[in-house]
């Protein structure tokens, strides 16, 4: 506990620099919180607890990239009290609205509270990072740090709470990057490629050294041409890789193209399972929370690329199938 308390004061400290300032005086629990996606959401009810009410926009199987605000979504922000976001052009189509709200009320862009120099570039955009940063337990610590320093600049009187709750959030956190790395390993070496219909696992493949192949690009408004599909359905053959993997919130279209195309070839590829990238699983459910979300994938990849795992993952409660 004493040495997750000192990750906790070290993580805060880089958080911060990237908060707005709020004042306090104007706080009030419990606190109405919008979040644009589940994961986030996940950290604000984790770091908030009691004195938190929270609202996330975008559920199960919605693509936060091409994903555009509703009415219901202008009037929920409008009467929150704070808002937030991934960031890092995660939420590409309600940047500009979210950045006109952070004109008159608090809006925390928190994965833009990890410091640039662990981010990766983005293979869409020349002038931004990739944003997917939850894939990475590690760097996520980074971006919940920073939902721990928004509550407490918006409710100092509560600040004991928030940072206990940040402790035992992160212990959890931290316990999940241990158990990807212990079943990850396990992967063969030649087995060690990671091909899903987006762009989305370069911090997964990064944090566990897999190679990530996305047939799309870190957005999926990109589109992958037949240019690139032959390309990839050449790697599975020539790597001789056995399993490619659907998205929940990307069509599967390109995967069972890849699956088809190497079948031509007279090389069998199995769809691996499916798993979360932008959006987590059905809410109530292990798998609608952060932790189930990185915890099945890390399961579904590591059996599914010939490596052991648990069937029900880190925690015994993923669903069947993996």
């Amino acid at each position: 506990m004493r040495y997750l308390t000192a990750v906790f004061s070290a993580l805060i400290l880089m958080g911060s620099a990237a908060l707005i300032s709020v004042s306090s005086s104007a706080a009030k629990t419990p606190i109405n919180a919008v979040a644009t996606v589940g994961m986030v959401a996940d950290a604000v009810r984790a770091i908030g607890g009691e004195h938190v009410k929270v609202d996330a926009l975008m559920g199960t199987g919605i693509d936060p990239h091409s994903y555009r605000q509703t009415r219901s979504d202008v009037v929920k922000m409008g009467r929150s009290d704070v808002i937030f976001a991934n960031g890092l052009y995660l939420e590409a189509q309600m940047e500009d609205l979210l950045l006109k709200l952070q004109e008159r009320k608090p809006v925390f862009f928190i994965g833009e509270a990890i410091e640039p120099v662990k981010l990766e570039g983005s293979t869409a955009y020349s002038d931004r990072f990739d944003p997917h940063v939850w894939m990475s337990p590690t760097l996520w610590q980074g971006a919940v740090a920073s939902v721990t320093q928004a509550f407490i600049s918006m409710d100092p009187e509560n600040e004991e709470d928030y940072q206990n709750n940040a402790v035992a959030y992160l212990a959890e956190i931290q316990e999940l990057s241990e158990y990807g790395a212990k079943i990850l390993k396990t992967v063969p070496k030649n087995r060690r490629v990671l091909v899903t219909a987006h762009d989305a696992f370069t911090y997964l493949g990064r944090d566990f050294d897999l190679e990530v192949v996305g047939i799309q690009g870190i957005s999926t408004n990109s589109e992958a041409g037949l240019q690139r599909i032959e390309m990839l359905v050449k790697l599975l053959v020539d790597r001789k890789v056995t399993a490619v993997f659907v998205e929940s919130s990307v069509s599967e279209r390109n995967v069972r193209a890849l699956v088809e195309g190497a079948a031509a070839r007279g090389h069998t590829v199995e769809v691996g399972g499916e798993l979360f990238s932008d959006a987590m699983g059905q809410s109530n459910t292990y798998e609608g929370t952060y932790i189930g979300m990185i915890d099945h994938n890390m399961t579904t990849v590591t059996r599914a690329l010939g490596g052991e795992a648990p069937l029900q993952g880190m925690q015994g409660k993923l669903g069947a199938g993996h």
